[in-house]
């Protein structure tokens, strides 16, 4: 597998094994920097001008200048053409922009910012998936909240604890106990048909596969107890790699099987997605 390594100005490709960044870059040691997840498939990185928009606004939100659209371009190309062999027709790539080399503290240094591009096949997700309410919490009022940032340790933690009740994704609600997100994912319910999303102000990711659920389809952006998913009549999760995932087990509730405004939901999305890969 090779990666390309470098700078907000000029890097290249290197074996995986051969790769490095500096122990001191302040993407390592106080996780100062963002990332962002694409789906791979066989036409080529999906939606990924938005998720180059959305890297921008992420770095700028942390006060690091925001990468050169062209170089990280360049770089995206070059890794789907070295490692096309090894990913087949689905990869799961990872764009990752830090502030570069930095004190041992929290205060930057002038380096410039440090960008890895890297890519690995996937396995498919499968036609269900299943969640678990989280006992903690995410803080709406974050300085960092909506931030994909490279600072995940919480939802590390969150997702080990979510397996460890047999379940594939951890909920989260936020501080005035309204749902929030996923660890990885966007989360929607379906109530008298009516498709349902937590806003922006929740705290949640402004997740790309979300966008664009809600341009192509419709859907209400409201804020919702968490309690809503013991309610809902459907619930799915919205993320890169999974597209519309539909839920079959939240917490102690089960559904036989998808409903079916999550099921034509999921069977929309793969078909739109298929006709244009940078929507």
């Amino acid at each position: 597998m090779r990666l390309w390594v470098g700078t907000r100005h000029d890097g290249d490709l290197v074996h995986a094994d051969k790769a490095t960044v500096s122990v001191l870059d302040h993407g390592l040691t106080v996780a100062d920097g963002v990332f962002e997840t694409l789906k791979v498939t066989s036409a080529g990185a999906f939606a990924l001008s938005r998720h180059l928009s959305r890297l921008a606004t992420s770095a700028r939100a942390l006060g690091i200048e925001a990468p050169d659209d062209d170089i990280v371009r360049i770089a995206v190309a070059d890794v789907l053409t070295a490692n096309a062999a090894e990913i087949g027709g689905l990869g799961r790539m990872r764009i990752t922009y830090t502030a570069g080399p930095g004190p041992l503290g929290s205060d930057r240094g002038d380096a410039l910012p440090t960008l890895v591009v890297a890519v690995a096949a996937a396995t498919p997700w499968p036609d269900t998936t299943t969640i678990a309410t989280a006992p903690w919490t995410r803080n709406e009022h974050s300085a960092v909240a909506g931030v994909k940032s490279t600072s995940y340790a919480e939802n590390v933690v969150a997702l080990a604890w979510a397996h460890d009740q047999g379940a594939s994704e951890a909920v989260l609600g936020n501080t005035v106990g309204n749902l929030c997100e996923g660890t990885g994912t966007n989360v929607f319910v379906v109530i008298d048909s009516k498709v349902l999303t937590p806003p922006l102000s929740s705290g949640c990711l402004a997740g790309i596969t979300r966008e664009l659920v809600l341009e192509w389809f419709g859907g209400v952006e409201q804020d919702l107890p968490l309690g809503v998913l013991a309610e809902a009549d459907e619930v799915f999760l919205t993320s890169s790699t999974r597209n519309v995932h539909p839920v079959v087990r939240a917490d102690a509730r089960t559904w036989d099987r998808p409903g079916p405004v999550s099921r034509d939901l999921a069977a929309s999305f793969d078909e739109q997605a298929a006709r244009d890969i940078d929507p």
